[in-house]
Formats: C-alpha cells, sequence, structure tokens
C-alpha cells in the first residue's frame, strides 16, 4: 500500500452552478490515507458553473499549499461528458483515479469502500453498485427509467463478459495501470462513455469488483440530464464498443 500516494478524483462538470460548492465541500471532508488530487472538467456550462470554476481556479493560483490540490480544466466547447472524462484521465497524476458526477447523487464518504480492494491489489477497478446491496437512504425517482437501465445492463454484460449489477454507475475507480491501458483507446464524447470504460475492462481483461454505495436519484426540475433519447443511443453505444472495436 505504500506506494499508492494520490488518489486523483474527476468531475466532468455541465452546468451544476448549484452543487458545485457542496460536491466540494463533501469532497474535502473524507479522510483518506491519500492524497486527494480534484480535476474539475468543464464541458462549456452556459449556466454560471464556468464563472465559478474560473474563480476557484484563480484561487488556486497564489493560493495556500492545500488549494494547489484543485485543478480546474475548460474545454472549449461543449463535448460531452465522455470528452471530459478522457481529459480528466490525460491531465490525472494520481495511483489510483475515481470519477465522481459533480451532482449530489452520489456521496463522498463512499470513497474509502471504493479504493479499498485497489489498495488491497485484489483488483484492477472498482465500480460502486447502487443495486448490490440495497440502502435505506438510496432512492430511485423514475421506475422506468430503472427497468431500462436494467436491460441496458443485461445488454452490456452479454457483451462485455463483465457481469455487474450496475454498469451505468457513476462511481468507476482505476488503478494507475488500468488507466495506462483504457485512456489511450477511449473514443465515445458524451453518456456512451460508462459501455466504452466496461467495454475495455473486459476486452483487455482487467480485474474488476464492485461494492454497494449510496443513491439519492434527482429529479429533472433537480438538474438530471439524461433522457429517452440517452437511452436509445446507449443501445447503440453498448453494442459498437463491445462488437466493433479492437484492441
Amino acid at each position: 500500500m505504500s506506494q499508492f500516494k494520490k488518489l486523483s478524483i474527476i468531475i466532468p462538470v455541465f452546468n451544476e452552478r448549484k452543487t458545485i460548492p457542496a460536491i466540494l465541500a463533501a469532497i474535502r471532508k473524507v479522510e483518506l490515507p491519500l492524497d486527494k488530487e480534484i480535476i474539475m472538467v468543464d464541458d462549456c456550462s452556459t449556466d454560471g458553473s464556468r464563472e465559478i470554476l474560473q474563480h476557484i481556479s484563480k484561487n488556486v493560483e497564489g493560493g495556500p499549499p492545500q488549494a494547489s490540490q484543485i485543478r480546474v480544466l475548460f474545454l472549449d466547447k461543449n463535448m460531452g461528458k465522455g470528452s471530459a472524462v478522457k481529459k480528466g484521465f490525460q491531465e490525472a497524476t494520481g495511483d489510483i483515479v475515481l470519477i465522481q458526477d459533480a451532482d449530489l447523487e452520489y456521496n463522498p464518504q463512499d470513497y474509502p469502500v471504493l479504493i479499498r480492494p485497489i489498495l488491497d491489489r485484489t483488483t484492477d477497478v472498482v465500480y460502486g453498485s447502487r443495486f448490490l446491496r440495497q440502502r435505506p437512504e438510496n432512492r430511485i425517482i423514475y421506475k422506468r427509467g430503472y427497468l431500462f437501465s436494467r436491460i441496458l445492463n443485461w445488454l452490456s454484460n452479454v457483451l462485455s463478459g463483465v457481469p455487474l449489477s450496475d454498469m451505468y454507475t457513476c462511481y468507476k475507480v482505476f488503478a494507475r495501470e488500468a488507466v495506462s491501458q483504457i485512456y489511450p483507446r477511449l473514443d465515445s464524447k458524451r453518456f456512451g462513455i460508462d459501455p466504452e470504460l466496461t467495454a475495455w475492462v473486459g476486452k483487455l481483461d482487467l480485474r474488476i469488483v464492485e461494492v454497494p454505495v449510496s443513491y439519492k436519484g434527482r429529479t429533472y426540475e433537480e438538474g438530471k440530464k439524461i433522457n429517452w433519447k440517452d437511452g436509445i443511443a446507449a443501445i447503440y453505444h453498448i453494442i459498437r464498443y463491445n462488437l466493433f472495436t479492437r484492441k
């Protein structure tokens, strides 16, 4: 475990003005045996998020030492979550890399559980499952969306050969060696990033485990973005990245 010194937390941001301060505060509160590098990647937000992040970026420059743990990157145009994640992978310097959504659906207090299997060297990749073990506080808002996601999850399992209970979880954690193998191969620009990451885990024969995490779903009024069109596109992404890409 002595070789693991830093956790890189990649946060794709698109129009999350209301939750940026809260998610940063929540991450800072997490106690870990590793240093934390927070990489926020703004995907050309239009709701004021970009201005908030620009302010954070200016405060980091010349600020106190602990502020240097936050890095803010700006995409030149709106390219999608996949592009933001890929940019984060490119810039991450940690021994472990974790993807964190900018909203408050997932709780950073789950970080210790998420990184433990990698610290123990028993796996290369960890997914935080919302469904592996239901917690009383977990909240699923849209039942039809949930059922459709289960169908997509089944399709991914069949085609990737990676048996998961929650392929579409936000919490995906990678050892540095796994990132080095996956990053150069990434192609997806938008929400196809989830099935693509999972497809590469299978194609590269990476070890993967799931751990249960807490989840509090939000409504469209609260800022949820993914919709039925993304669900239809997900079928294409799952088939494409599992059947029509090669190592």
